[in-house]
């Protein structure tokens, strides 16, 4: 019986989200169950196992037709023993031998990355990527993440820290980090930086501006009010809008002059602001980029939203190797 089919595991915080597709990425079935992190987490697995065979059962699908199945996960990711740590919105303070018990309750073959690079793999496969070998993914949340795609395979690095464009030091001496330097991309990109530099810039600003007032009054920012404001003409605004651009463009011309992508595909909350904040990302990357990278890289949205994740775990079982002998 020829082998057709992918199975994509999204593993969140909140929900789990499953697909079947087939080899090519066309989407079958797909369905989603709550994350249950009680008892540190210990459900989960077991929840996964259930829920795959069961639907399995439901569409009468013969394992013999199953490639694979790939899994994105937040924490760290041991992608040779297949284990993860430190996912603490899952309650996985421990090391969870993730891809032992997943083979052993499906008798099918697990490929394991972190969330970041399974979102990065859905969008190069089936999304603004368009299937190129070589792909940079920044996703733009509560932090900032990516993921780094040189001919065709994702880049890990010695430590697995491969991709970490959010700790790329954008601003010498700049806001401190989670991770402990000072001006990584992630505190000026993020949802969360891009209301910090509002914040900031309210301060040292003495005209009008809706923005400015909201600040003074102690009104709740968000990033999307920020960009929304730009769009609706607020001086202020735009000039953090314009400062976001500066650092995204600045970080996606240094990364491409070293890999030299076909396309930086920009996703996550953030860039839902859309054409305001990607034209200023293009501005200043044509300025930082170097001539023959310049040319050739497309800055661009990403397209596939919150199917990404299990478009790219799927696409981690396509390209994986990795068999179950009986």
């Amino acid at each position: 019986m020829a082998k057709d089919k992918l199975i994509g595991v999204d593993l969140g915080g909140t929900t789990i989200k499953f697909a079947i597709m087939t080899a090519e990425g066309e989407i079958q079935q797909k369905w989603s169950v709550k994350t249950n992190i009680l008892d540190e987490g210990s459900h989960i697995v077991p929840d996964i196992v259930d829920s795959i065979n069961h639907h399995l059962d439901l569409y009468q699908l013969d394992k013999e037709r199953i490639i694979g199945i790939g899994m994105g996960t937040p924490g760290t990711v041991n992608i040779e023993e297949g284990t993860v740590k430190g996912a603490f919105n899952l309650n996985w303070k421990e090391t969870q031998n993730v891809r032992e018990q997943i083979e052993a309750g499906t008798g099918l073959p697990l490929t394991l990355d972190n969330d970041a690079n399974a979102a990065a793999l859905g969008e190069q496969w089936r999304g603004a990527g368009n299937n190129a070998p070589e792909v940079v993914f920044i996703t733009l949340g509560t932090g900032v993440g990516g993921g780094l795609i040189n001919e065709g395979k994702l880049i890990h690095g010695v430590s697995g820290a491969g991709g970490e464009v959010g700790h790329m030091v954008v601003e010498p001496d700049g806001y401190l980090c989670t991770c402990g330097n000072r001006g990584c991309l992630e505190q000026y990109a993020s949802a969360t930086g891009v209301v910090r530099l509002a914040q900031d810039f309210a301060e040292g600003y003495a005209g009008n501006s809706k923005l400015k007032a909201m600040v003074d009054n102690g009104d709740e920012i968000t990033s999307k009010i920020v960009f929304d404001l730009a769009k609706e003409g607020d001086f202020l605004a735009n000039e953090v809008v314009d400062k976001v651009g500066y650092y995204l463009g600045y970080a996606s011309a240094n990364i491409s002059n070293i890999l030299n992508p076909s396309a930086v595909v920009i996703g996550g909350g953030v860039s839902a602001a859309g054409k305001i904040l990607l034209d200023r990302v293009k501005t200043n990357f044509q300025k930082f980029a170097f001539k023959s990278t310049r040319d050739v890289t497309e800055i661009k949205l990403a397209e596939l939203g919150n199917d990404a994740g299990a478009y790219g775990a799927a696409s981690l079982a396509r390209i994986s190797d990795r068999t179950i002998t009986a």
